[in-house]
């Protein structure tokens, strides 16, 4: 039988928080500049070290299949961790947690960057991650404490840049790191910038009250399993050739049953629970979280599927691929000052619905692409699709928390940052296991149609009768037929991540708009 809930106590601690943390902040600028340089260190540090993994398996001795888990751990450890950042920051306090997260974060990064075996770098990515896991949910609560409620657009536009723009720098900065110095400079790097962010952190971010809360056993260890489970699941799914391995139904019905005696608890139980009842009813955030879902689907499972596409079938260099792609920051960038000049004049939804459509917009050029163009389709439509991304993240990210009180900001920041990514998450698996499989389906239909007919100088019947000719022309076949397969293949993943943002723009029908003054505590919500 569940304890009965008691109250949560404040911890004696020197905190007056009659006065609001955004008076409290003498030096507002300073603070937020140290608090973007600690999101972006952690954001890059997401997708800076795919480019490594090729050097990375050399130095380590790791198979093609074991280098995998350099990345699998960190995504598997943030994933597990940034549920309970809210229940650490009350307990705790969330200065002590941020300085410990961003100090932990240096730390196994030196220790990542110093590896000798694949077993180090596993386990000490899986340290990186449990500190990444911190750093997010609290940098966004945190600029929004010390900025008034009149500001929090304007903040919510600056943290945005850093987390929608360290996705796409990451590979460039990553890939100029490992070939102009060595693959360990892509984790050493975060020695100067955390050691900068760190002492500023100190010096500026006011302390705020600590609260006895308990911790929900029970519930963090369904919801870390199903996590981690689901993770797995995703990350391993196409190399395991989903249902058909076992290993993919044992994780599946894990993930699910964990995760449903999770939900089952979280409703029903009397005591402590891991997010309070009263947040999770709120219907801006709710929304919001299947929002994040779309956002990591479009954003990130296109990042995962243009390199390889733009570097495999037209040939082009990693760097001269990445500068490409980082151009979609340029309407990231624009995107996100119209909409902070915007909030507050016009209704917000309008810019989410809008900002969604002109993703689909982006999309549906892509799905247009062929293997005769240029660079141009790629930059205009990276750039529109940056333009929409920017105008949904700013006025989604300040309507989930208008509603809300300020005591939810950090749990409601952990839920909005691990929605986005398990959608990531989804979002590559989905569109690289269909990628898969159209390009199987498109080379069977094309190879069909490679007749005399067809191919004037060669007669595939006869080709054997040549020799070595032969086959090297039907390998020249065979190698074009493979190319405009896997393009028909990414043409149909960005058909389909068309539809799946055309299939969201309804929800922002659910949002409400901000109030005046942002959202109150009430006296019951003090007690939490």
């Amino acid at each position: 039988m569940a304890a009965r809930s008691l109250p949560r106590r404040p911890v004696a601690a020197p905190v007056d928080d009659s006065i609001p943390l955004h008076e409290r902040v003498r030096y507002r600028g300073l603070l937020t500049v140290a608090v973007m340089g600690a999101s972006i260190m952690q954001i890059l540090d997401t997708t800076i070290a795919n480019v490594a993994i090729p050097h990375m398996q050399s130095a380590l001795g790791a198979t093609s299949e074991t280098v995998t888990w350099v990345l699998t751990s960190y995504i598997l450890a943030s994933a597990v961790a940034m549920p309970i950042t809210g229940w650490l920051a009350d307990r705790i306090g969330r200065r002590e947690l941020f300085l410990g997260a961003i100090a932990g974060f240096i730390v196994a990064s030196m220790a990542c960057g110093a590896a000798q075996s694949l077993e180090q770098m596993v386990a000490f990515r899986f340290l990186q991650g449990i500190f990444a896991a911190f750093i997010g949910p609290l940098s966004q609560s945190v600029m929004l404490d010390i900025n008034p409620p009149e500001r929090h657009a304007r903040a919510m536009s600056i943290w945005a840049m850093g987390i929608m723009i360290g996705p796409i720098l990451g590979p460039i900065f990553g890939g100029w790191l490992t070939e102009s110095a060595n693959w360990r400079w892509v984790f050493y790097v975060n020695l100067p910038v955390g050691l900068l962010t760190l002492a500023m952190m100190w010096a500026l971010l006011p302390a705020t009250r600590r609260t006895e809360r308990r911790f929900d056993l029970f519930g963090f260890s369904m919801l870390a399993l199903g996590l981690a489970a689901l993770q797995l699941m995703l990350d391993r799914g196409a190399h395991e050739d989903w249902f058909d391995s076992i290993e993919i139904w044992i994780e599946f019905g894990v993930a699910l049953s964990c995760l449903w005696m999770f939900g089952v608890h979280l409703a029903t139980s009397r005591g402590d629970t891991l997010f309070n009842r009263k947040m999770l009813a709120d219907r801006n955030l709710i929304t919001a979280m299947f929002f994040m879902v779309v956002i990591g689907v479009v954003m990130f499972a296109s990042m995962a599927l243009l390199p390889p596409m733009l570097q495999n079938l037209f040939g082009w260099p990693v760097i001269d691929t990445g500068v490409v792609l980082a151009i979609r920051g340029i309407g990231i960038l624009v995107s996100m000052w119209v909409a902070g000049q915007l909030l507050g004049k016009i209704d917000a939804r309008w810019m989410v619905g809008t900002g969604l459509a002109i993703a689909s917009y982006s999309l549906w050029q892509m799905s247009h692409w062929s293997l005769e163009m240029g660079m141009q389709p790629v930059i205009v439509s990276g750039l529109i699709q940056g333009l929409g991304m920017g105008l949904v993240f700013i006025p989604l990210n300040t309507m989930a928390f208008a509603t809300i009180a300020p005591q939810y900001r950090t749990d409601g920041s952990s839920l909005l940052n691990l929605f986005r990514s398990i959608g990531a998450s989804v979002g590559i698996s989905v569109v690289t296991t269909v990628l898969g499989a159209n390009i199987q389906t498109s080379h069977e239909d094309l190879a069909a149609h490679v007749t005399n007919s067809s191919v004037a100088l060669l007669d595939p019947s006869t080709a054997d009768r040549f020799g070595v000719a032969g086959d090297t022309a039907m390998a020249m076949v065979n190698a074009e037929i493979n190319r405009q397969a896997a393009m028909i293949a990414y043409v149909d993943d960005f058909w389909l991540m068309m539809w799946v943002t055309i299939a969201a723009v309804p929800l922002v029908l659910l949002l409400r708009p901000p109030k005046p003054g942002g959202p109150k505590a009430s006296a019951a919500d003090m007690g939490h």
